[in-house]
């Protein structure tokens, strides 16, 4: 069973796969913690900008965490619901957490990381359950933004992130993935702002063994009906070129940020599959905080 889950670490599209595979902890993620502290140790503090995390929604946005400042993202909980003519399966997620942190005044190292999982699928004419839990894989990557880094204006950046094999034998994808994600956002006047997340990736076989292409796209409108509080309407299409299987995916979604002061979020989002190769219903509820 594989579930393609919207998630905030790197491409929006990660494959969950239930089923037992060995896996180690990789020396590039030893290697990626040094270079985030090494980081930390030498960025300059800057001027604050205005908030800007990557959650909710399924777009991700261009701007970029300013120099010296660490911004921690993450889901209190987060549900998944699939039903198929032959089984039912619910995910759950919890902790689901993003950090990034600014090394200049374009460019932000980007950690993402699942500490709890947990797949339970119904075998609809057996009547049978299995479950699996664990912890999820280790995302790394850096945004570089190419235009306004504040995102104000029609802001375009790049994001490259690389998937390291770390998680649980039950949940992890058993191997390394690799993704390209080019968020873009242009606003049209002081309420209302569109965007535009194209991304390309090596995605992990189902088998757990070796990479396949996939692509696809996230876009939607984004509208500030009041100070403080932000309102996305979006859509997404994900073509997963599978050797087990290929599938499309499109999803639509809604998800509703609420300032608190000028350095937290709190989120709710909600995103419903529009065909069958897509999940049901995705729900979830998180909060974002700048350090």
């Amino acid at each position: 069973m594989r579930l393609i889950i919207p998630r905030a670490q790197g491409s929006r599209f990660q494959t969950a796969h239930c089923g037992p595979k060995a896996m180690k902890h990789s020396p590039i993620l030893r290697l990626g913690w040094i270079i985030l502290l090494i980081a930390v140790a030498v960025a300059q503090p800057a001027r604050a900008r205005d908030f800007c995390p990557d959650r909710p929604g399924i777009d991700t946005p261009p701007c970029t965490v300013e120099p010296g400042h660490l911004t921690a993202e993450m889901s209190f909980a987060d549900w998944t619901h699939e039903a198929t003519p032959d089984d039912i399966t619910d995910s759950y997620l919890i902790g689901d957490l993003l950090l990034r942190y600014g090394i200049a005044e374009h460019a932000e190292l980007r950690v993402g990381w699942t500490p709890f999982e947990r797949n339970r699928t119904r075998d609809r004419q057996a009547g049978t359950i299995d479950s699996a839990s664990g912890t999820g894989d280790v995302t790394l990557g850096i945004k570089r933004n190419l235009i306004d880094p504040d995102g104000k204006a029609v802001s375009v950046a790049l994001l490259p992130s690389v998937i390291l094999p770390t998680g649980g034998s039950a949940i992890g994808a058993g191997d390394w993935g690799a993704g390209l994600q080019v968020p873009l956002s242009m606003p049209i006047n002081d309420l209302i702002s569109v965007a535009l997340t194209p991304e390309v990736d090596a995605a992990v076989n189902q088998s757990g063994h070796g990479r396949h292409f996939a692509y696809g796209t996230a876009g939607g409108v984004s509208i500030a009906p009041m100070n403080g509080v932000t309102l996305a309407i979006e859509a997404a299409v994900l073509r997963d070129d599978d050797p087990d299987g290929a599938s499309t995916q499109a999803i639509a979604g809604a998800a509703m940020g609420i300032m608190v002061g000028r350095n937290a979020q709190l989120d709710v989002g909600s995103e419903f599959g529009l065909n069958r190769d897509a999940p049901d219903v995705h729900l979830y509820i998180g909060i974002a905080r700048r350090f």
